[in-house]
């Protein structure tokens, strides 16, 4: 399989650290839930950091962060090691993702004024534009816009807060790769859009929770197909075919 392309020089403000551990903790998470990375996977420090481009240092501080997300757990002289993630694991979590978008979008539908009501549509235009094109970078930017734009006008900061947690698992840059997703989002958000403009709140709320849970669907068969959970009739990938080995660590490891 194609190695993952080395982190982007980090964005650099006045002041501020460039986060290389926040970028590689991002790809780390891609990488799970796109199955390249599979559960129980040793995570070897050295080795990804050579194929991001980077030290040793931020990819530690990267799975310490994910280690606390539940992506990544820390066993005895193992080290970092890939959390199990079932089926149900996925399906639960875009039940809590789907239940904290649809009560954002019922706050937002009666807040909502017409210039976010004009944003909406505009971006919704952008979305169908970058679907007839081809682009699923931009479907997925002007999809995380609009959910942003909705979730903004709810006024609801840490139930904001908490979607976007449970959100890390499945980060952007994941969601332009599944089939079916670009002609979803462009459906599913004619409906949501319909419903705020109308002022219907239940509606709004119900077509919200349908949404995110047809993406989390759309996700689970990806995984399957990528063989996250095999099955008698589909054997679980080789260690060559993945990014982590599971070998006993060798003299000049990096300790974990």
């Amino acid at each position: 399989m194609a190695l993952p392309a080395p982190l982007p020089p980090p964005r650099r403000a006045l002041g501020t650290r460039p986060q290389l551990s926040d970028e590689a903790a991002a790809r780390i998470r891609e990488l799970i839930m796109d199955g390249r990375l599979r559960p129980g996977d040793h995570l070897r420090l050295e080795r990804l950091a050579v194929e991001f481009g980077i030290s040793v240092t931020p990819v530690r501080e990267a799975l310490k962060s994910l280690r606390s997300e539940g992506f990544v757990v820390l066993e005895p002289r193992r080290g970092f090691v890939v959390a199990p993630l079932s089926k149900r694991d996925v399906q639960d979590l875009f039940w809590v993702q789907a239940g904290i978008a649809a009560e954002l979008a019922a706050r937002a539908t009666p807040r909502i004024g017409a210039a976010a009501l004009r944003e909406l549509a505009a971006l919704h235009r952008a979305l169908e534009r970058a679907t007839a094109a081809r682009r699923p970078d931009l479907v997925e930017e002007y999809d995380h816009l609009f959910h942003r734009e909705i979730n903004l006008a709810a006024d609801s900061p840490k139930l904001a807060w908490s979607l976007g947690t449970v959100a890390r698992y499945a980060p952007r840059g994941l969601y332009g790769r599944l089939p079916g997703w670009p002609a979803l989002a462009v459906r599913d958000h004619a409906r949501i859009l319909a419903a705020l403009r109308t002022g219907d709140a239940q509606t709004a709320a119900t077509e919200m929770r349908a949404h995110i849970v047809r993406a989390g669907a759309l996700l689970t068969t990806h995984l399957e197909h990528q063989g996250m959970w095999p099955t008698a009739d589909r054997p679980p990938l080789s260690p060559a075919d993945s990014l982590a080995h599971d070998r006993p660590a060798a003299p000049g490891d990096p300790a974990v």
